[in-house]
Parts: C-alpha cells; structure tokens; sequence
C-alpha cells in the first residue's frame, strides 16, 4: 500500500520535500511579501527592476515572463552557469542583456557599490552567499529592497517558494502556480515509487560535480544541493556521510573504499577546456561521451565498480539550481532506479517544459551514458 504524505517525507529522511512544493511565498496572498529569510520584500510595481546574482535567476523568471531581461537593471553575467548557447539564446531574443551592468555573483564578495550604482527597485540575491545583514541595511536605507531566494543549497525545500516569491515580485503569480503545480506533479510521482524501496536496495551513488575542473579529486555535493537529488529518487550519496555542507571535498581513497554503484560526473561547455565532459547544443555525441570516457579514465576512478558495471553517466551542470532541475531529478530516478523508473521520459518533460514555459528554450543533449571505459 502506498504510504500517506507523511510517511513519505520521514521516507525520505525527513527532508521535508514534498511539503515544501505545496508552500508559496509567506505572505504572497495578502500582499504583504516576505523572503526566505522572513525579511519583508516590496513588490516591484509599474517599472521596477531587478538586480539578480545568479544568472540562473534568469532561467527561472523565464519561467513565468516572456521578457525576463526587461526586468533586469543589472545581472551577475556568469555566462558558464546559463552555458553559452542559452547567453546566446537570451541575447538573440533581448538584445539589451548585452549592455547590462554586472554585479558580483554568488559566491564572491558582494558588491554593494555596483548594486547601488544599478539601481535596482530590488536585488534578488542568494541566501547562503548574499550580502551581510550590514550591506542589507545599506541598500535598504538607500532605496533598494533585498530578497533571499534559493535554488541552489536546498532545491527541494526552497525552489518552488522561491519561484512563488518570484512570481509575486513581478506580478505574475498564476504564471509561477503553474510551473510549480506541473513541477510537484511529476516530483510527487516519483517520491511515491521511491517510499516503497527498502534502503538496502538504495544503491550508493558517487556524484562528481564539473569533474576534472581541478588536477585534484573529488568536488561532491553533501548535505543539501544535489544531494538531496540523490537522496530524492532513492540513492545514498557517499558525500553526505561525511560532508554536513550542501558541498566539499572527498578524498580518492575514501571514494575507492566506498566503491560506489553509480558514477555521475556533471559538466558542460566550460568543461572544454579542460578536457572534461563536454555537452549542450554545440557539441556532438561523440564528444560527449569522449569527454565522459576521459573523466571517468582517471586514475583511482577508472576502478571503481560503476566504471567497470558500465553505470557511468555525465549530467549537463546546466540542469541543476534552476526550477527547470526536475529534468534531472527525472534523469538521475532513471540512472539509479532503472528497474522502477523505466517509463521516465526526461527528454519528453525537456520539451514540455519549453514549450509551455520557457521564454528562451533548452536546444540539444544534456545527459550522457557511458556503458564501459
């Protein structure tokens, strides 16, 4: 028998992920908005703008507005976190996100002097790497309101409040419910499946964020980010056994003692460079999975059981800490669970997604499987 609602998210480790999928933006339906913080957040109004940190936050406002760059008093400009091809695709459609001022994106110092010289009616930042309280209240008492959202730290307990926020915001919240709705449909389908598979037949799962980025190994997500993903659609993420941070190091030993039954390394266009796996619109199969073959080659890697069982698989870093990641939830439910998840169509979901939502839509492959090195 399927269990109840509840039973599913203490299934899930308590994550509380489902739940957070029903939740919109506190406040959102009286008028008075607040952010995740709990800060209150003024409505952007007839001609307001946005500051963003994050170039993603432009996939998502793309979600739920034709326009999404005729919001934008200034943008973060981190072209590798969108890929090029989807830069290209937003600055064909508006060519203004070309001449944008640029702010400091999350992850580095926050610049309050290039937000203030904006003149944003509101910065969209991100929780956990956003301005200190400080620089908060300074921007504040200069005129500009501030909003933590979050699509990266914890996608499933903060996405769908975040793009409600969003949706708020700029005026369209029936756009948002509706993303979020087609979004929870599909998340609530799997974590039914998933509640019914026994732990000790939740395989371990090894994923290796822009692989072969640096000479040293392993990036891992831990507690939070894409490890939720994993724990999601019924793996166990070695990661979080030893990172209580969203992301960190492993050691090669501890990965090669582990022996994970599942590699997934995550690329994309910026992998290029460094000989990492490569994929999106401007590359063909083959240099995909070349890309692939080398990264998962590497010493110590190469001898892990997924590399020789051939369950090695390369997942564009392009689909995650965005709304749109419900593709990759879908891609990974099928990478770990097969056997369950077989009727997924991840691509069909891709193409639904652009058709009924995206104002610059997903072209091209962004998923790879490689059956043996």
């Amino acid at each position: 028998m399927i269990a109840s609602r509840r039973t599913l998210l203490t299934a899930l480790g308590g994550l509380g992920l489902l739940a957070a999928c029903d939740r919109v933006a506190p406040g959102a339906s009286t008028g008075s908005l607040t952010d995740l913080r709990g800060r209150p957040v003024k409505a952007l109004g007839e001609g307001g703008k946005l500051s963003i940190d994050d170039g993603r936050y432009l996939v998502a406002l793309s979600l739920i507005h034709p326009d999404p760059v005729s919001l934008l008093a200034a943008w973060s400009g981190d072209v590798n976190r969108l890929s090029p091809e989807m830069y290209a695709a937003f600055l064909a459609k508006s060519p203004a996100l070309g001449g944008l001022p640029k702010v400091a994106q999350s992850g580095k110092p926050f610049d309050v002097e290039a937000v203030l010289a904006a003149r944003p009616t509101t910065a969209l930042v991100s929780m956990d790497s956003g301005p200190s309280d400080a620089q908060a209240a300074q921007l504040e008492a200069a005129g500009v309101s501030v909003a933590f959202i979050d699509f990266f730290s914890h996608p499933f307990e903060n996405q769908s409040k975040s793009l409600a926020l969003l949706g708020a915001l700029i005026g369209r919240s029936e756009q948002a419910a509706a993303f979020n709705a087609f979004k929870k449909a599909r998340l609530d389908a799997i974590a039914a499946k998933v509640a019914a598979i026994p732990q000790d037949r939740r395989p371990t799962v090894f994923l290796e964020p822009h692989a072969m980025n640096t000479p040293d190994c392993c990036s891992s997500p831990g507690k939070g980010n894409v490890g939720d993903y994993i724990a999601f659609v019924g793996g166990h993420n070695i990661g979080a056994d030893v990172l209580d941070q969203p992301s960190g190091k492993l050691n090669l030993e501890y990965v090669i003692e582990r022996d994970p039954d599942i590699y997934i390394a995550t690329g994309g266009p910026h992998m290029a460079k460094a000989g990492g796996f490569v994929v999106g619109p401007g590359f063909t199969a083959d240099q995909s999975l070349t890309g692939l073959r080398r990264v998962a080659g590497r010493r110590g890697i190469s001898t892990l059981k997924a590399v020789r069982e051939g369950r090695t698989h390369g997942l564009s870093h392009q689909l995650i800490n965005s709304p749109i990641d419900v593709v990759a939830v879908e891609i990974m439910a099928k990478w770990i669970h097969p056997e369950i998840f077989g009727d997924l169509d991840p691509r069909r979901t891709l193409d639904e997604i652009n058709t009924r939502f995206l104002a610059a839509p997903y072209r091209g492959d962004y998923w790879a499987d490689l059956r043996s090195v």
